[in-house]
């Protein structure tokens, strides 16, 4: 299964925004990698660096990989709407990020894992598929054998922010998928019109 396994502080200073989560080292040192520090000049970017950056700071927040991502711009390409709005509700979609926005894990990685590790159910049955596209209506849980697990009640103690299209039932520790988000709901800083004009070059 392949995903990013490379080094996060270092990404998280590149686009200057804790992407990967709280991270002490981009509070100490909030600029961008470098041996020569922040005090180099940087040349100006250009429009293609400042496209290319943008497409990689949502490949990196949402832990998707090129070829997936780019098949997932083809197919919101395809559909009748805003490509650069339908491209995030297909991000949002996935089943790990929705594990990570109900607050059963505490990082989009730690979801991934939680997911294809067979901890997490979709209407009842296991999915350990975590790219898993998820319907309206779907119903977003913990296995049986997996509620006592640490990584997750820790998790869910430590409170997660709501958010409109999700409901979540503490006492059955599952979650509806109540439909799917419109733009202004989405909290993520990522500015999907340079990522649409990119793949249009």
């Amino acid at each position: 299964m392949a995903r990013y396994r490379g080094p996060k502080s270092k990404i998280a200073r590149r686009f200057r925004e804790p992407i990967f989560g709280p991270d002490k080292a981009l509070e100490k040192r909030a600029y961008g990698p470098g041996q020569h520090g922040p005090n180099k000049r940087r040349p100006k970017q250009s429009e293609y660096s400042v496209q290319l950056a943008e497409k990689q700071k949502a490949k990196y927040t949402y832990g998707i990989l090129e070829r997936q991502f780019s098949n997932m711009f083809k197919k919101a390409s395809s559909k009748q709407g805003i490509t650069g709005e339908i491209l995030l509700q297909l991000c949002e979609s996935r089943l790990d990020n929705t594990v990570y926005r109900l607050g059963i894990a505490p990082t989009r990685r730690g979801a991934r894992q939680l997911v294809s590790h067979r901890h997490i159910t979709v209407n009842g049955q296991l999915v350990n598929i975590p790219s898993y596209q998820l319907r309206p209506g779907d119903v977003v849980g913990v296995r049986e054998r997996s509620k006592s697990l640490e990584t997750i009640t820790n998790s869910l103690s430590s409170g997660s922010s709501k958010h409109d299209w999700l409901d979540w039932n503490t006492q059955a520790m599952t979650g509806s998928f109540l439909a799917i988000p419109t733009r202004d709901q989405i909290p993520e800083n990522i500015k999907e019109q340079l990522i649409v004009e990119l793949y249009s070059k």
